[in-house]
């Protein structure tokens, strides 16, 4: 079984943050792989269900971001995971608007949703870091993030979210691989191919090719003789 976070904030008002990417894909995978309504336990709100074959819970913790180790911890106990067995949807600005990775361990990197999981249940989960992009300095870094995702940042945030729900069972079952390649499908999906076009594709009519450089010349039409040419062939 995999307990499955999304970092963010409760409420309405913060629903559109950046801060709350996390919970934004959870509630996309929840609707897309029928997972069970919401319920408010463990500190947060969680649904339980499948991906693929492997059994799952959601977890949304209401903690706010600074004490979200609290609710994954208290989920951990409930169902008897270790930290191997969780996976963590968040925000991330040291990647560019859209940019998706994968990582298991390692150290929190300021974000203060994780910062709390490594003092609860230590570091060695696996974070899917969700880029928002940088303010460019650190001081604005709190604003920016409590800020609302702009409506020109709509288009790959869609594409984002529902790649991550769409590849979603090949994480649980721990292939970051494949999950990489679903969300890679929706963000720069395959161009069509350009090859040659089948016989019927193009009716338009077609120029006759040139003559060859040393083909002969094409017959004219004859034209009417003269009396006084007809006597000058008579002694060519």
């Amino acid at each position: 079984m995999k307990l499955i976070v999304g970092l963010g904030n409760p409420g309405g008002k913060y629903a559109r943050n950046r801060h709350n990417v996390g919970f934004m894909a959870l509630d996309l995978i929840a609707a897309d792989h029928g997972f069970s309504p919401w319920k408010s336990k463990h500190q947060g709100s969680i649904s339980e269900g499948r991906l693929g074959s492997d059994r799952a819970a959601l977890l949304k913790p209401e903690t706010f971001m600074n004490n979200s180790g609290q609710s994954v911890q208290a989920a951990m106990r409930f169902y008897k995971l270790e930290s191997a067995d969780v996976i963590v949807f968040h925000d991330e600005i040291d990647l560019a608007p859209g940019k998706v990775k994968v990582k298991t361990g390692g150290g929190h990197a300021g974000h203060n949703g994780l910062r709390s999981l490594h003092a609860h249940i230590g570091p060695d989960y696996t974070r899917v870091r969700i880029g928002v992009g940088h303010p460019g300095h650190k001081d604005a870094v709190p604003g920016f993030v409590l800020r609302d995702f702009p409506k020109a940042d709509e288009g790959w945030l869609d594409d984002v979210l529902r790649g991550m729900s769409e590849g979603a069972p090949d994480l649980a079952a721990g292939d970051a691989g494949r999950f990489m390649n679903a969300v890679g499908m929706r963000v720069s999906p395959p161009r069509s191919g350009t090859g040659t076009r089948g016989a019927d594709a193009d009716k338009s009519p077609t120029a006759a090719p040139p003559p060859a450089a040393n083909a002969p010349a094409a017959p004219t039409p004859e034209q009417p003789q003269s009396p006084l040419q007809k006597l000058m062939d008579r002694f060519r």
